[in-house]
């Protein structure tokens, strides 16, 4: 059993925060790089020229790369011999975020209650999601998303009889409405199985992945390679004014399911797909 005081979440969540919503994790940056050499459309390399001077901007100045710094939504994969000791974990996880977001001098986006709306003032709480797994490690992965591409995603209840098609006009259905509301270029989360709630907790998973990465199941790594293919031939391009590279990637995660349904969530998250994981 090993000891771990909630303090070290705190402070490491903290540092996340600030951190992710300065610079872009290295396989999205160069996503955003080389999708400036592919791009035909002389204003979709200007787009893309631009996004790539805001990264360095963001860098050197220590600013946010999008004005927009999200809600945090946080991933603890906890192992089972973790004994937490000092502050409640979520409470801990809360209190990193506050932090982060206040000597981070980030814009704080959250209301207390979705009606009402009278924000929280400090960007909590966060959305929290837990594992627990083998070892005495806690992984942390904090990943701020914005409502831009947020408010663009769906969630489709299909029939098992509608198959692999199903899905990939499910995608690109998705894509197609979302235009240029997701400003693009987008990274696009697919979660495939489970239940309702399951198959968007994939979805939001997905975007965490690293986009030189691909599944390890040959028909999700077709369906990725194939769905970017078809996304990037929509021509709604960079700033969704038109052009080749409309996603810098798709990530399919899948699930085992009931026998009467197929689940499919489809998360949409612009260039600035944040995320940053460490291990404690």
């Amino acid at each position: 059993m090993r000891t771990i005081n909630t303090v070290e979440i705190t402070e490491a969540v903290k540092e996340m925060c600030m951190e992710v919503n300065i610079r872009l994790s290295e396989d999205v940056k160069q996503a955003v790089l080389a999708a400036r050499k592919q791009e035909e459309s002389p204003l979709g390399r200007q787009i893309l020229g631009q996004l790539e001077e805001n990264m360095e901007i963001a860098a050197e100045t220590k600013i946010p790369i999008c004005q927009d710094t999200g809600m945090t939504v946080v991933f603890l994969r906890i192992g089972q011999d973790v004994h937490f000791e000092g502050e409640y974990i979520e409470d801990a996880v809360n209190e990193g975020i506050r932090r982060g977001y206040e000597e981070g001098y980030l814009r704080k986006s959250v209301v207390k209650d979705p009606v009402e709306r009278v924000n929280t003032k400090d960007n909590t709480p966060g959305v929290i999601h837990y594992e627990i797994v083998p070892g005495d490690q806690v992984e942390i992965t904090v990943a701020p998303k914005g409502f831009g591409s947020e408010n663009m995603s769906r969630l489709y209840m299909l029939k098992p009889a509608d198959g692999i098609e199903g899905i990939r006009e499910a995608i690109l259905e998705t894509v197609k409405l979302a235009g240029p509301n997701a400003c693009p270029p987008i990274v696009v989360g697919v979660g495939i199985g489970g239940t309702f709630e399951k198959c968007a907790i994939l979805a939001k998973k997905a975007l965490t992945r690293n986009l030189n990465s691909s599944s390890k199941i040959p028909y999700v790594k077709e369906l990725e390679d194939e769905m970017l293919e078809e996304i990037n031939k929509l021509g709604i391009g960079p700033g969704g004014l038109g052009g080749r590279v409309t996603a810098l990637g798709v990530n399919v995660e899948t699930y085992p399911t009931h026998i009467a349904g197929m689940p499919v969530a489809i998360n949409i998250c612009c260039h600035v797909n944040r995320h940053i994981r460490r291990n404690i």
